[in-house]
């Protein structure tokens, strides 16, 4: 590990720091935020999800929107790998496949932002125990 030798050290640490503290901050309220979970089971992490993990990461704060995006393990879905679950606060999550970084951006600029849905839509197929029929 290096030691802060610079100005430009101390202040890219502190930056470090900041992004670390906002993490956590906006993880104790993660309903009003938009939430990213991005698949990253074997076959995702084969198929590029580390990439769109860290498109994920680098493009919703570039771009001025607060959320909270984390790994998962399989969603079930290796067929449609990556695949990104998004959860919009107050709406149902969402799950998208074939996610790539053209995908990415769209899903940002429609979806996120507009509310729009786009193509690429993994439909829900099931029922969870509790739910009746």
């Amino acid at each position: 590990m290096t030691g802060i030798k610079t100005l430009a050290d101390l202040k890219r640490k502190q930056e470090e720091v900041r992004r670390e503290i906002d993490l956590r901050r906006r993880a104790e309220e993660p309903d009003s935020l938009v939430q990213v979970k991005v698949a990253m089971a074997t076959c995702g992490i084969a198929s590029g999800a580390k990439i769109v993990m860290d498109l994920f990461v680098r493009e919703l704060p570039r771009r001025g929107i607060e959320a909270v995006v984390t790994q998962t393990g399989c969603m079930g879905y290796c067929f449609a790998e990556p695949t990104v679950e998004i959860t919009l606060p107050g709406k149902e999550p969402i799950v998208f496949g074939y996610v790539d970084a053209h995908k990415v951006d769209e899903i940002i600029e429609h979806y996120i932002k507009q509310g729009e849905l786009v193509d690429g839509i993994i439909p829900q197929n099931y029922n969870t125990i509790a739910e009746p029929d």
